[in-house]
């Protein structure tokens, strides 16, 4: 086979990325498993693994890694960085005309660089092969239970990105003793599952959407809500999953009535804008209106939760919303107003853990369609752009841009 150089670049957004395409060890694996690809990896202070690491295992560490074929990383690759004729694997956050990084794209087709996104790699049914998901949802629902716990002054924990690995951040929850309190888990997905993950790590039965709304506990209870659960109709007949996730205007909440009886509200599922709310500034008003924590993992803004005015840092993690003014306030200011965890990159909380399973995944289901042979057509559906042009799956971007 002919040779190819592969590059680890280093992440040059700000604020920078702690995380990493691969990590050292896999690096190795990738040059034994596929030994017609050398593996380069470029300088870093930043990263999560030291240069020191990958070095030790004979991979070349070195300033400039232009000559290579293929370039990866994680986050957008800076515009001045980018480099005529390669092909490049990252976030691109274009796919959606996301509006920041449209001169980004222009850039890209400007230098025929060919573009596969992360986001875009599908197997033949539709589901990405790899993401970040898991290590949202176990660090959202981590923060979620951090900040009630800050809020009612139960217990502190050390914050997420100050644990080693997820393995440490999981023996920090053996701190947690909670109340009887109730916890909402929205979505099922990779979020949900990590959500889940944590919340059984930390002891917290779960219980079913009957029982949660009906009954008393003496432990703290959680309940894992599908669309299913808290959405019906507006016709009436049962739910249709397929026509929720295509019609999704043809339905109506009423989550309300689980608001009327949680504590803590973890939001993971994705939120079509076509679809209801999951309550409003108004209903967070009303007396009945029990939640006085949100972890809003999606971080939708202005999205399916009102409370979620802005995205919060990792450094600043919480802030408090004041439903009856729509503001936001000092974090713990006032008992009346509700706790928000709104981080928008909570992977990189565990940089170390979240991108050794991302790894895993692009070794064992991308490289071998990037390396080899393309047999699925994985690699060509992800293509954005390619000589300069968008490619037939992306021809929906054309006025995105001019």
């Amino acid at each position: 086979m002919k040779p190819i150089s592969l590059g680890i670049i280093r992440e040059g957004k700000v604020p920078p990325d702690k995380r990493v395409p691969f990590t050292p060890l896999q690096t190795e694996e990738i040059e034994q498993r596929f030994p017609h690809v050398k593996v380069f990896c470029q300088t870093s202070p930043l990263r999560c693994y030291e240069d020191g690491e990958y070095e030790k295992l004979d991979i070349q560490v070195q300033e400039d890694v232009s000559h290579c074929d293929v370039l990866m990383g994680i986050k957008e690759v800076p515009i001045e960085n980018l480099v005529e004729g390669k092909t490049y694997l990252f976030f691109s956050h274009t796919i959606k005309k996301q509006p920041y990084n449209k001169k980004l794209l222009q850039e890209i087709l400007k230098k025929k660089i060919t573009l596969i996104d992360y986001e875009a790699l599908k197997d033949l049914r539709g589901n990405r092969l790899v993401a970040f998901g898991r290590f949202a949802g176990i660090v959202g629902a981590y923060n979620g239970l951090l900040t009630y716990g800050k809020r009612f002054k139960l217990f502190d924990l050390r914050k997420a990105h100050e644990c080693f690995d997820v393995n440490d951040l999981k023996l920090e929850l053996r701190k947690i003793k909670l109340p009887p309190i109730k916890i909402i888990l929205t979505g099922a997905g990779r979020v949900g599952k990590g959500s889940m993950e944590t919340l059984d790590t930390a002891g917290i039965r779960k219980v079913n959407p009957h029982d949660f709304l009906t009954k008393q506990f003496d432990e703290p209870v959680y309940v894992q809500l599908g669309s299913a659960d808290y959405h019906s109709r507006i016709e009436g007949g049962h739910f249709n999953r397929e026509e929720f996730h295509t019609h999704p205007e043809r339905y109506e909440s009423h989550f309300l009535l689980y608001t009327k009886v949680t504590d803590l509200l973890l939001a993971g599922a994705y939120w079509n804008p076509k679809a209801p709310v999951l309550f409003t500034k108004q209903d967070m008003q009303a007396p009945a209106f029990k939640i006085k924590v949100i972890a809003d993992i999606t971080c939708d803004i202005e999205g399916s939760i009102p409370s979620t005015k802005r995205a919060s840092t990792i450094a600043d993690p919480i802030y408090d919303y004041d439903p009856a003014t729509d503001s936001v306030q000092p974090p713990l200011s006032s008992d009346k107003l509700v706790t928000v965890m709104a981080v928008d990159n909570l992977p990189c909380e565990l940089p170390r853990s979240a991108s050794e399973e991302f790894g895993r995944d692009l070794i064992d289901r991308v490289l071998p369609e990037l390396f080899v042979e393309d047999d699925d057509s994985v690699i060509r559906r992800a293509t954005v752009a390619k000589d300069g042009k968008l490619t037939e799956g992306f021809t929906y971007l054309s006025d995105y841009v001019v």
